[in-house]
């Protein structure tokens, strides 16, 4: 009996001496984690849920396609809204400028001067833009200035390099003359700009 007893206490000693490396080691090497099951009659099954997978009738294929459009709307105006801001900002630098200088040559010396630095500045960027995005960027010039592109040209270089601008601008379907509709067909574009500038795009 004491012989029992001694053996029990031992084992008890034995075992708390062990367990806590024993937890440890489990605790290292279980990778799992809590899942929720379901238990039916002698069967544990386990419940793990699965992100969802849309399946789209033929009608949706519409909405889809709009979806997208919408996307690369959005993505079209990010890029060419920055340079609308620069050139409203320019413009405005310029005119400030322009009307300080009263005699006509100088002002034309410093059309020119600005217009090398800007080229400078952005002609690589600038070249880089899609035709989309060059069309959105006319309109959102006309938006930033409350001028087209082409009166902007025609007030600066002269209504002949207006014109030839504007040819240039019409091959690759531009309009250098589009005015910015915000209220009409030019609706999405100014939600996106606004979304911009409210900083959620």
């Amino acid at each position: 009996m004491l012989r029992s007893k001694l053996l029990y206490i031992f084992l008890i000693t034995v075992l708390l001496s062990v367990s806590p490396h024993l937890s440890g080691q489990t605790e290292q090497k279980d990778n799992s984690g809590v899942t929720r099951v379901v238990v039916q009659g002698s069967d544990t099954i386990p419940l793990i849920e699965l992100p969802e997978v849309r399946v789209y009738d033929r009608r949706d294929f519409d909405y889809l396609y709009l979806k997208r459009k919408y996307r690369r709307l959005i993505r079209n105006v990010k890029k060419a809204y920055p340079y609308s801001k620069i050139a409203g900002t320019k413009l405005k630098e310029l005119d400030d400028q322009l009307a300080s200088i009263e005699n006509e040559k100088e002002q034309k010396v410093y059309i020119q001067k600005t217009e090398k630095e800007i080229m400078g500045q952005f002609e690589k960027e600038v070249k880089k833009l899609t035709v989309t995005q060059g069309i959105i960027l006319v309109k959102l010039i006309d938006r930033e200035t409350g001028r087209t592109s082409y009166q902007v040209i025609k007030e600066l270089r002269g209504s002949i390099t207006a014109f030839f601008w504007q040819g240039i601008a019409r091959i690759f379907g531009n309009n250098l003359k589009a005015e910015y509709d915000p209220e009409g067909a030019d609706r999405v574009i100014e939600d996106i700009v606004r979304g911009i500038e409210a900083g959620f795009i």
